[in-house]
C-alpha cells in the first residue's frame, strides 16, 4: 500500500441499482475494509445506467489510492469510459473486464489488504478464470 493514502476503491456498474447494492454487500462482508460502492440503475428507479451515478461513486470510493470500477453489460462500459473521460486528470480510475459478482470480491479482498490499484485489477481479471466446483 502507499503511505499516506487510503485503500484501492471499487465501483460496480450495473444496470440494476439492486444488483450493484448487493454485489457490494456480499463483497464488503467477505472481504471486511474495503469500499465497495454502488452505481447501478438510473434516477427514478429504472434500469439503465447513470453518468452521475458513476461520478458520485468514483468520488465516494476514492481514498487516494485510486478506484476500480467493475462494469455488469454493454453499455454500463460506455457509461464508464465516458466518465472516466469526463474525470481525465481529476481521479485515478480504471475500467476492468472482470466477471461482475467474482471480480467484486476477488478486487475487494486485494484492495482490503492493501494491494495497489495494478495488483487490484489482476485480481478482478484474474477471477474470470476461478473454477466454482
Amino acid at each position: 500500500m502507499t503511505e499516506g493514502l487510503g485503500l484501492v476503491g471499487i465501483v460496480l456498474v450495473s444496470h440494476s441499482a439492486a444488483l450493484a447494492e448487493g454485489a457490494a454487500e456480499l463483497a464488503q462482508q467477505i472481504a471486511g475494509g474495503a469500499t465497495v460502492v454502488p452505481a447501478g440503475g438510473v434516477e427514478g428507479g429504472g434500469l439503465g445506467t447513470s453518468t452521475d451515478r458513476i461520478e458520485a461513486a468514483i468520488g465516494d470510493a476514492d481514498a487516494g489510492s485510486g478506484v476500480l470500477l467493475i462494469p455488469d453489460l454493454g453499455s454500463a462500459v460506455l457509461s464508464a469510459r465516458a466518465v472516466l473521460a469526463d474525470l481525465a486528470g481529476e481521479a485515478t480510475a480504471r475500467l476492468v473486464d472482470a466477471p461482475f459478482v467474482e471480480g467484486a470480491v476477488a478486487a475487494a479482498v486485494a484492495a482490503g489488504g492493501g494491494a495497489d490499484l495494478d495488483a487490484v485489477a489482476q485480481a478482478a481479471e484474474e477471477a474470470r478464470d476461478a473454477a466454482k466446483f
